[in-house]
């Protein structure tokens, strides 16, 4: 979906019709068929049947199965498959609760961004009812994607009420995950300023152990992935694909004594992966937060963590020498770096009552420049 002219698309139904920013949620090819619709007219709408909006719409095949409903929130949210039904395109306004000191995205955000469209797009072939982009099988196995591993390069942050437009699309991983990978772009621009990849495999909710990706349940998802290979960092020796080593204890900088909030958790019953970050970044020097921004974060998930869990955050600096250049970035302007202005650093996140280890990341970082 496209934004025109200067309509304000957080307006209510009203306003999103007569903007003209009111355009049907593209379906997958798979789900174009006869469909059960129930509406909800905005009052005093009689003769305006363009302020008539799905509340619910039941997809259904050539064998009279019902794959999908649709909601509210389909007609509302401005994203949809792309023409091939192979990814999923989503737009969003950077909310003032969404930024910092600085006025710009935190880095929460956007991994939280990259979260939300994931699960839009699973919605948006008829997976997710009640989980993370699970399939049928896997709802019925009581299994979830859980993150394996996360890499985010963020080459310019959007500011306060920019408008950011993420493609995400996801491809087999292996025997026992899957991947999938974001281009996150300036909506105004079409300037692509972060990307990202992510590694997910599947977990018994019952057990809390992983389990291979079933045949059945590659055959649900992988008719919505790429056929050929597709990947968001397509630079051979990318920062994406280096290793992670296990940070030497002590770290020379820490936090301890972190706890998880209640709002934490999330449908899987554990802390949420975006949690992590934050955490990562409380056992960051204050020096190097005042004078720099983050580029990028890899993080490895080691083990889940619960709401009584007590989590140490370590951190050091690690040497720049092996930092990697690269001469491209699928369309985003980061190769050419000053290496005087980059610093890196490795990260541990471990339970407190026993040092087993939670999560083991590295995150670089660019000296801030003055904004205008």
């Amino acid at each position: 979906m496209m934004l025109k002219g200067s309509c304000n698309v957080t307006e209510k139904i009203q306003s999103l019709t007569q903007c003209g920013i009111w355009v049907p949620h593209r379906v997958h090819p798979r789900f174009q068929n006869p469909r059960n619709v129930s509406s909800l007219c905005v009052p005093n709408a009689s003769k305006r049947q363009d302020l008539c909006v799905s509340v619910s719409t039941t997809e259904v095949n050539n064998n009279g199965v019902t794959l999908k409903s649709r909601s509210l929130a389909d007609k509302l949210r401005l994203g949809s498959m792309t023409e091939d039904g192979l990814s999923f395109k989503e737009s969003y306004i950077i909310r003032s609760y969404e930024v910092g000191m600085n006025k710009t995205a935190t880095v929460e955000t956007i991994a939280n961004l990259l979260q939300e469209v994931g699960c839009n797009h699973a919605q948006g072939v008829g997976f997710s009812i009640d989980g993370f982009a699970t399939t049928p099988t896997m709802r019925k196995l009581h299994l979830i994607w859980v993150t394996a591993r996360m890499h985010i390069e963020i080459y310019r942050y959007p500011a306060w009420s920019d408008v950011v437009e993420i493609e995400t699309w996801c491809q087999a991983e292996g025997k026992i995950g899957t991947r999938r990978d974001f281009i996150m772009k300036d909506f105004a621009t079409g300037e692509v300023i972060g990307r990202a990849t992510s590694k997910w495999v599947m977990m018994n909710m019952d057990t809390r152990k992983l389990e291979r990706v079933s045949p059945e349940v590659a055959d649900e998802y992988l008719v919505f992935c790429p056929k050929e290979l597709r990947l968001a960092f397509p630079e051979p020796n990318n920062r994406s694909l280096r290793k992670i080593p296990k940070l030497a204890d002590p770290g020379h900088y820490s936090k301890l004594g972190l706890v998880p909030r209640r709002a934490d958790l999330d449908m899987n019953q554990h802390v949420n992966n975006v949690t992590y970050i934050g955490w990562v970044l409380e056992s960051m020097p204050q020096e190097i937060i005042d004078t720099h921004e983050l580029s990028s974060i890899t993080l490895d998930y080691r083990r889940e963590c619960q709401h009584d869990d007590v989590v140490d955050s370590l951190t050091s600096a690690e040497a720049t020498d092996a930092i990697p250049q690269l001469n491209g970035t699928n369309g985003a302007a980061s190769g050419a770096r000053n290496e005087d202005d980059c610093v890196q650093f490795l990260h541990l996140l471990r339970l407190s009552k026993d040092g087993s280890e939670i999560n083991r990341g590295r995150t670089e970082w660019r000296r801030k420049t003055q904004r205008s």
